[in-house]
């Protein structure tokens, strides 16, 4: 008989126990679900929400203090007078207007974005690149998994006049362990 009582008192506390664990548990997934996006984590645009690095903006180089009084010469053709220090090897028929426009950025469809979001411009061509700098594969992604996370902008990385890096040359090969000495 006695055995029977202690019994019904464990399967009392295992009851107890199994109500608070699922308030518990199916409390925390709501509070996960209602919080909304979490820190670092891609918004529904596929924008990350958190992006540390600042790029170069119009502000800092106002395009329309000089070419609002200057006409547009839409000519692709060798710079000499302003911007002669910017040589333009990014893709072969691209020319300065196909990108910019006043002191926005212009997109292939000419909507005129600002130069803080230089990714929307980028993403145009080269698609699986944004793909992988939206999830932290491309881009020097840093930051730890539970906080904070840097997303670098691709002009903080590649001249957007000349995206792709110098050639490096590879290191020696490691050496065997047969020949350390």
């Amino acid at each position: 008989m006695k055995i029977l009582k202690w019994e019904s008192v464990i399967m009392k506390i295992m009851g107890k126990l199994a109500v608070i664990f699922s308030v518990v548990f199916f409390g925390g997934m709501v509070s996960l679900h209602s919080s909304g996006a979490q820190e670092g984590v891609p918004k529904e645009e596929g924008v990350p929400k958190l992006i540390i690095t600042k790029p170069r903006t119009s502000e800092n180089y106002p395009c329309s203090k000089c070419h609002k009084y200057l006409s547009v010469n839409k000519t692709k053709r060798k710079l000499t007078a302003s911007h002669s220090n910017i040589t333009l090897k990014h893709a072969e028929d691209r020319w300065c207007l196909d990108c910019h426009e006043g002191d926005k950025l212009k997109l292939p469809s000419g909507q005129l974005i600002d130069y803080d979001k230089p990714y929307v411009l980028c993403k145009q061509c080269h698609g699986t690149v944004y793909k992988d700098w939206k999830v932290g594969i491309h881009g020097r992604l840093t930051g730890m998994w539970d906080g904070e996370k840097v997303y670098r902008m691709c002009v903080t990385c590649h001249d957007p006049h000349q995206p792709r890096f110098k050639q490096l040359e590879p290191e020696k090969p490691p050496m065997k362990p047969s020949d350390i000495k």
